[in-house]
Order: structure tokens, then sequence, then C-alpha cells
């Protein structure tokens, strides 16, 4: 049994799926194509249906079926301080001991509170809230100075507090808008970029530098979601960058979601964050 017993945790741990949280209202509408054996998908999104349909006030307030508010139980407004000044951040779900770890950093203009709202995006940062809160994991939404070397500063520390306290789990960091630029710096630091199990790009922006980057030298899986009518970063250069990294290595672990007609905040809206993330713990490193 000593012996047996470290293999079979072993083998659980990499095993892990996050359990369903009400899979049907957030899976994607029709696929209107795909490519390279469904790495690359097109994504049938109409505003009259997924938002004007979906929210019971427009862009404010989804309807009631789409959330459980009673997550909040387990919802903590925390502060870190670090070397490069206090991190704000809420905590969902499990601080220590998790088995997953999800962070969100929000695009110009955000704050920690963004990726917490249980009503605005259609539900969906209340749905991840809840996935890791049923999970046993730890969801992270942090204020940070600036999208710069301080800022991914700071969140190297968050991570790294985290990381620590809960060392067997696996760490995802999602980021929205200009937040992608933390996500590529995060992906260069030696410290985090040997840590983190997956970025994920949410109306995002791209960065030449994830090639020397440790994270893609242990191939970390990164998930891109771009609306077809982003005016802010163009989906043109997302979609060539997505193809760049496969050209460097066929079978990198790398999705694209094109959500078409979707604008800038389309992708955090309508992410399938229980598909994204299943599919990216079978492929961390």
């Amino acid at each position: 049994m000593a012996i047996l017993l470290p293999l079979s945790c072993a083998a659980y741990a990499n095993a892990l799926e996050l359990k369903p949280f009400k899979d049907d209202l957030f899976a994607y509408p029709a696929t209107l194509s795909s490519e390279n054996n469904g790495a690359y998908s097109v994504i049938d999104y109409r505003e009259m249906r997924d938002i004007n349909a979906r929210d019971e006030v427009p862009e404010r307030r989804v309807h009631a079926q789409y959330t459980e508010t009673g997550v909040r139980k387990v919802q903590q407004d925390l502060l870190l301080p670090t070397d490069a000044g206090d991190v704000r951040h809420i905590a969902v779900g499990k601080v220590g001991g998790a088995s997953i770890i999800v962070l969100y950093l929000h695009g110009q203009g955000g704050s920690r509170k963004q990726g917490t709202d249980d009503f605005t995006f259609g539900g969906n940062f209340n749905r991840i809230k809840n996935l890791m809160a049923g999970n046993g994991g730890l969801y992270l939404s942090p204020d940070f100075s600036d999208f710069g070397d301080t800022g991914a500063t700071q969140i190297a520390a968050l991570i790294n507090h985290y990381a620590d306290l809960s060392p067997s789990a696996k760490i995802f960091v999602a980021c929205g808008s200009m937040g992608g630029s933390l996500c590529w710096k995060l992906a260069a630091r030696k410290d985090t970029g040997g840590r983190i199990d997956g970025l994920l790009l949410l109306g995002s922006l791209w960065d030449e530098s994830f090639f020397s980057s440790p994270a893609f030298k242990r191939r970390v899986p990164v998930f891109f979601g771009q609306g077809s009518k982003d005016p802010v970063f163009p989906i043109e250069k997302q979609e060539a960058f997505f193809r760049s990294i496969l050209a460097k290595s066929k079978t990198y672990p790398t999705r694209f979601v094109r959500f078409e007609t979707g604008t800038h905040g389309t992708p955090i809206r309508m992410t399938d964050w229980r598909s994204t993330l299943n599919w990216m713990l079978s492929k961390a490193p």
C-alpha cells in the first residue's frame, strides 16, 4: 500500500476534470466551421440572442437562471503585501490546498471587482467562481498597478504566494483585453513561466517574445477567444499569431475560438470556462 498509494494519488491529480455547472446554458452556439482537428473553430454569435435574450438588462444584469450567488459565502476581499506594493484581490474558494487555481487579469479601466461580478458578461464570471468553489479550486481576481513590469511583478508575487499554499494545484491565467500584456510577461519570467500551466487570451493581444519564454518551452497550453469584429485588437493579427505557434510546432497545445460578428468583450461573455479548462488540464505540463 505504501508503494501504490502515491501512484494512485498522482494518477488522480493528473486526471482532474471539472464537474459541470450550468453547462447547458453556457455551451457554445453552433460551430460554423473548424480547422486543424478542432484547434481552430468559428462559433455562431448573435447579439440579439447572446446579449439581449440572455440578459434581463442588456450588458448589466443576466437572467437569474445563469447564476448561483450562494458562492459568495466562500468569497473574500483580501490584501497581499509584496515587495512591489500591496495587491488587493478577491479570492473565491480554497485559499490553501486547492486542486486548481484560476486568475483573471482585467483590461484597461477594469478592477478586481470586474472579474467577480455575478451579473455582467452573461453571468460568465459567476460560472467560473462556482466551477472553482465546486471543484475544490481557487479563483483570484486581483488589482495591479499597471500592465508593465510592476504589474507583472505584483501578479507573480500573488501567484507564488497561493502556489505555495496549494503546491499540487495547476495554475491557469486568463487575461482580458490589455491584461494580455501581463499574460505574456508572466510567461516570460523564470518563476511564473516555470509555474503556470495555461494561458487564456480573451479579446486580447499577441507577443512574439512568447517563443523564447520558459512557458513556451514547457508547452503550456494557450487558448485564444476573439470576436471577429473586435475594434481594439484586430482578429487577423491574433489569428496570425495563433498560426505562428502551430508553425513552430504542429502539435503545440493551442486553440482558437472565433466568435463570428462578436466584438471586444464577446470572448469574456462567451468563452466556455469548463470546456477550455478541462482541455488545458489534459494538456498541462
